[in-house]
């Protein structure tokens, strides 16, 4: 069944139409991988899902129901959390604080103290450094830091930008290993990279182009496509 659904979805910027007519579907329980070179549309279909950007026309439906032009505190309640390209975390912030200010009460089943116990289970390096200021964290430990933000309210569906961004690969290698833990536990995934290594994790792949979706499939289709292989494997 498709926890998410995004129908002919078409947002501008304004003369520069950055999506023209993108659909996409997200089964529950899946890892779906969006690729695409800069440009190509991936940021603006995350922002459009959490409410970020609006769209021109075209329909957003979570759990069944439409959120197209809800705003991002409505759609973090019914369960989407999204962890942004570049993670901006509360630098001066600890990373308890970190954890802390991003819960929200209405959304979780459990105390705030819980959910931290859930996400330092998750990311034990969070818990060494808990009460050290989220800047002066590694940028591997920052983009744990912005996935343990995002998982305070248990999402139905979670959402992240390049997070293997900056990361070396030990890290990268590393931040996938807990999201595939994250995929373990329930949660299902809608990945932005322009890495294609990452499909290694996902169920499926679809690869966005000025602002369209060019090719979509299961991730042994795309990594078997003369066309993936050359643009984003290299080989």
């Amino acid at each position: 069944m498709a926890l998410l659904e995004i129908r002919d979805l078409v947002v501008r910027y304004g003369e520069i139409e950055a999506l023209r007519g993108v659909s996409i579907g997200v089964d529950e329980g899946q890892v779906v991988t969006l690729l695409g070179a800069n440009g190509a549309g991936k940021s603006t279909t995350l922002r459009a899902i959490s409410g970020l950007a609006q769209p021109a026309s075209g329909d957003i439906l979570f759990d069944g129901k439409s959120i197209a032009g809800l705003g991002p505190e409505a759609i973090v309640r019914m369960g989407i959390s999204h962890v942004p390209e570049g993670r901006r975390i509360f630098a001066h912030l600890t990373v308890e604080e970190n954890l802390v200010v991003s819960f929200l009460s209405a959304r979780a089943s459990m105390s705030a103290a819980e959910a931290m116990a859930a996400v330092y289970e998750l990311f034990p390096r969070l818990a060494e450094r808990r009460r050290q200021a989220g800047g002066t964290l590694s940028g591997g430990e920052q983009q744990m830091l912005a996935i343990g933000r995002a998982m305070m309210n248990f999402p139905k569906l979670l959402m992240l930008d390049e997070p293997s961004l900056g990361l070396s690969p030990v890290l990268a290698e590393l931040v996938f290993e807990r999201l595939a833990e994250i995929q373990r536990q329930g949660t299902t995934i809608l990945l932005v990279e322009q890495n294609a290594t990452c499909l290694e994790l996902a169920t499926r792949g679809i690869i966005l182009a000025n602002g369209h979706v060019v090719l979509a499939g299961d991730r042994h289709m795309l990594q078997d496509s003369d066309f993936v292989r050359r643009a984003y494997l290299g080989v």
